[in-house]
């Protein structure tokens, strides 16, 4: 087990970058417990698969250090670094059978055949691969595969880390469930340090301790999953993570009260001054928003059903906001009024939530 740390670390695939946006990861300094579970979640090119590359060992980063327990891995490579990955797709010896796959790690480092034995068939419990043990891999499913992978990955317990790559991408989604929580059972018996990368919120938020957001390059945020549903440092964590996405309106402030369209918005987080910013915004979630007898007026647009609540889509002007209502709760005429929980709103400068 290791604890990972990223001193002043940036990436370019560029040979002379020059502006901005000529680096692929911008700017970070990190720090990873030892033991820790953690998972680096944002869309597609915002830099995780990069990011985790250079932890690995695959890439060597432009700029900056990597550190294992304080020493310098940055120019080590990766079948030095004592990790093991697991990637998107699966990666197996065919030829071998579902035991011998999982068994090739510990051969490799000369572990007593019992206690090998004993190691492979507590894996092959744990990902329901018993039964194929003595079947060769390459008459496996893609979703056997994986496991397969998977279970390679975990079969070590003196790695310096784990490291996973999409790596449920093509498992069946009842399947995918399954194994989310056998990681996360799998990590608290045994405290190695995990890093998922993915681009699921679902499958960040239950697995990992700590959920690194990624956005364009730039790491937005790290926090628990109640940090990031009830703190998002940025409005694009507030969009991200959550379904509905946080509501973001432009605003006004007099004083330390911010406006919406001139009606003042009550919260327990006023903002003393703009900061300088080009852009002022107001964000909370669909579940602190509620209909009262006064506030902002509003007209309901459209009504969906999602399981125990209702998505309740809003208009004021030019601007839609969604409300979550319970399910079957009667709902106001079409003409109506909605107040913002004061708690949980927010004011943003240039997207960055303030105080």
């Amino acid at each position: 087990m290791a604890r990972i740390s990223l001193q002043n670390l940036r990436h370019s695939y560029l040979d002379t970058p020059r502006a901005e946006a000529d680096w692929a990861l911008k700017s970070m300094n990190m720090d990873w417990s030892d033991g820790g579970a953690y998972a680096l979640l944002g869309p597609s090119g915002c830099g995780k698969t990069t990011l985790l590359s250079i932890i690995s060992g695959l890439l060597t980063p432009s700029e900056g250090r990597v550190l294992f327990d304080g020493e310098d891995v940055t120019d080590i490579p990766p079948d030095q670094r004592n990790i093991a990955q697991v990637f998107q797709f699966p990666v197996v010896y065919d030829t071998m059978t579902v035991y011998d796959n999982l068994a090739f790690p510990l051969r490799n480092r000369g572990m007593a055949e019992a206690d090998l034995d004993k190691k492979v068939r507590e894996i092959a419990a744990m990902l329901d691969l018993e039964d194929t043990l003595k079947k060769r891999a390459s008459g496996l499913t893609a979703d056997g595969k994986q496991k397969i992978s998977l279970g390679r990955g975990l079969v070590r317990s003196d790695v310096s880390a784990i490291l996973f790559d999409e790596p449920l991408t093509v498992i069946d989604p009842h399947l995918k469930w399954i194994l989310r929580s056998k990681l996360k059972e799998l990590h608290q018996r045994i405290g190695t340090t995990m890093i998922y990368v993915t681009h699921d919120q679902t499958e960040a938020l239950t697995f990992a301790d700590q959920v690194v957001v990624m956005h364009e390059g730039t790491v937005v945020q790290i926090g628990t999953p109640v940090d990031l549903f009830e703190r998002p440092k940025h409005t694009f964590v507030g969009h991200f993570i959550g379904s509905p996405g946080m509501n973001v309106l432009p605003c006004t402030l007099e004083g330390a009260t911010p406006y919406f369209d001139g009606i003042p918005v009550p919260t327990e987080h006023p903002a003393p001054g703009n900061g300088g910013a080009e852009r002022l915004e107001i964000g909370v979630r669909p579940e602190f928003v509620s209909f009262a007898e006064d506030g902002i007026p509003v007209e309901i647009v459209r009504l969906s059903d999602a399981g125990h609540y209702q998505i309740v889509d809003l208009r004021h002007g030019e601007h839609l906001i969604k409300l979550l209502a319970p399910e079957g709760a009667e709902l106001p005429s079409e003409a109506a009024h909605i107040r913002f929980d004061p708690s949980h709103t927010r004011i943003y400068a240039d997207g960055w939530m303030m105080g």
